[in-house]
Parts: C-alpha cells; sequence; structure tokens
C-alpha cells in the first residue's frame, strides 16, 4: 500500500464529517484512512463507526483511551499500512484534488513532499497563506537547511513512513510538531516541495490564549531541547547551528513571548521564556537570521530584550485588530 492517511478524532463532532468527505475517494486504490478515536466523548465514535461501515475497505477505525494528540497519531503509525504517512487533524481539511495528486508523489521516491496550506475560519474564508517551504521543485535537507525555519506541522508534509524508525510524537505535549517533524528532515535526501495550498487548517472561534492554558507556553523550552539534544546525538548540530538557533529565536523567544503578553501581560512566563532563549544562545545577534530578520521581529526582539512586554501586548493587540 502507497499511503495512509492518520486522522486523529478527539470530541470534533461538528467538523468530522467534512474532514472525512475530503478524504474519501472510491476511484484511488492503494490508499488508506486511520481514524483513531482519542476517547472522545461526544457523538464523533458514532460518526466514525458510520463512515466505516459505509466505506469498509477505505476506513478503519481505532478506538482508544484518551492520551493527547501525539499519542492518536503514534498509534495511527503503529497499524499504517502505507509506504507514506499524511496526518490530517479532524477539524481540518482537503482540497478535492489533494488526495489523487499526493498519490503520484508517492510513487516518485521523495522521502518529504512539502506543500502549502490555507488558514481557514468555519465559514471557510481564507484568513491567511501558509507555506510548506519558501523554494518550488526538488531538494535534499543537506542542501536545503532552511527547511528548518519553515512551518514544523506535521499536517503539511507527506513523508516516508520509514522515516519515523525510532521517533515517535509526546503524547500530552504542546509543541509536539516542534519535537518531531524536523528530526525526520536528517535522513531525507530526497525532498521537493509543491506550492499548492492542499490544506485547509481550521481556526476556530475562541482558539486565542487564555490564563487557563497560558503556563503551557512553557513547554516550548522543553520541546527545543529535545531537538536540539536530537541533533547533537547525531553529529548534526554544528552543522545546523544556525537554523535551529534562528528556530528558537522565531517560536520561542518571540511567538511565545507574543503569545504570552497578549493574555496576560504582567505574566512572569513572559522572562522566563526571554531568560531561557538568552541563556542558552546569548550570541544570537549575530545570527545571520536574525540579522536579516524582518524589520517588525526586530522591533519585538529589541521590546523583549529590554523586557518591554506592555509594548509587545499593545503592539501585537493593534495588529490582531488590522488583520
Amino acid at each position: 500500500m502507497k499511503l495512509s492517511i492518520i486522522v486523529p478524532v478527539y470530541n470534533v463532532e461538528k467538523y468530522l464529517a467534512k474532514c472525512l468527505d475530503s478524504l474519501i475517494h472510491p476511484e484511488l486504490e492503494d490508499y488508506e484512512i486511520i481514524a483513531v478515536n482519542d476517547g472522545s466523548t461526544d457523538s464523533s465514535p458514532a460518526i466514525l463507526e458510520d463512515y466505516a461501515l459505509r466505506y469498509p475497505a477505505l476506513i478503519r477505525v481505532i478506538h482508544k483511551e484518551n492520551g493527547g494528540l501525539g499519542s492518536a497519531r503514534n498509534a495511527g503509525n503503529e497499524v499504517a499500512a502505507g509506504e507514506y504517512i499524511l496526518y490530517v487533524d479532524s477539524d481540518d481539511y482537503l482540497l478535492p484534488e489533494a488526495v489523487a495528486e499526493l498519490m503520484e508523489i508517492c510513487v516518485k521516491g521523495y522521502d518529504i513532499c512539502f506543500f502549502d496550506a490555507e488558514a481557514v475560519d468555519e465559514d471557510g474564508k481564507v484568513l491567511f497563506y501558509v507555506n510548506g517551504h519558501d523554494k518550488q521543485g526538488d531538494f535534499s535537507f543537506e542542501n536545503e537547511p532552511g527547511l528548518l525555519l519553515g512551518a514544523p506541522n506535521a499536517w503539511n508534509k507527506l513523508f516516508r513512513k520509514s522515516l519515523m524508525n525510532g521517533i515517535e510524537f509526546p503524547g500530552r505535549a504542546w509543541y509536539e510538531d516542534i519535537r518531531t517533524m524536523p528530526k525526520l528532515y536528517l535522513d531525507s535526501a530526497k525532498c521537493c516541495s509543491i506550492k499548492k495550498p492542499y490544506y485547509r487548517y481550521l481556526q476556530r472561534q475562541g482558539s486565542i490564549m487564555s490564563s487557563k492554558n497560558i503556563a503551557r507556553n512553557l513547554e516550548i523550552i522543553e520541546a527545543f531541547d529535545d531537538l536540539c539534544s536530537y541533533y547533537k546525538k547525531h553529529n548534526a548540530y554544528d552543522k545546523y547551528a544556525n537554523e535551529l538557533e534562528y528556530l528558537v529565536f522565531y517560536h520561542q523567544y518571540i511567538c511565545a513571548v507574543v503569545r504570552v503578553c497578549l493574555a496576560d501581560k504582567k505574566s512572569p512566563l513572559a522572562n522566563r521564556l526571554r531568560d531561557d532563549f538568552i541563556g542558552k544562545f546569548p550570541g544570537y545577534k549575530n545570527n545571520p537570521y536574525v540579522k536579516n530578520a524582518p524589520l517588525k521581529y526586530k522591533l519585538l526582539d529589541r521590546l523583549i530584550y529590554m523586557r518591554m512586554y506592555g509594548a509587545v501586548a499593545a503592539i501585537m493587540g493593534i495588529n490582531e485588530k488590522i488583520k
């Protein structure tokens, strides 16, 4: 079998049918859909069983106790028969032609195929574009280390299952993609990038950071410690040091601090994220990617460095309203 599409499912009764409908193409052969019910308490399990009865040759349903997104993906990986893996979150969906065109990619021998996505609201309105990789065409990780600077999301990549050998997603953790997907690049000798937004990434209402989960931003520290340790273990850290440093700069020092400030500009978590980054990367201002970063990031860098979190919240609050 060429392709396994793995769909983790947890309490998404409102969105699940649209997701599954976008994946079902009975006219195509050599692929499967593995839906992993991660302990849902709504009608999602019943919806899954209904689809499995209607498409028994295509859809397989796994029921498990709740363990988080990473745990559900791992459960799907364990039973996947496909040579290639594609993850689709159960509140998202694909373009109508996506499965057929990605199946064609599977026969060309790539290790990873990157593709684009569009973030949409619940009415399907496009909110912003997500680049899988800036360049189009064929390349390898060795000659294109900038792969590390792209979105580390699991859902905008088609990849060879064998790359996951010994690699698993963390269970109940935020930033599970950061801890996992960049590890696959080290064994990716043949990659491609398709500049087409196959994936529709749903931005649900009410998903803004709240005081209840703001502390979970600190999990990004452990995520990057894990990723950097993996590269060091495989004697690849020095080669990709600039890219890894900028990855931490962007996701932890800029984005995570901004999320904290927007939720609570007086939270001590901003300092913890800032101090951890600067402590580990004291010479980050000499990083070539930081030097060439957009002006917005340079402004945020200055404000965060000076601990002016109120200003960060004010500027980014205005930016969100403009969007």
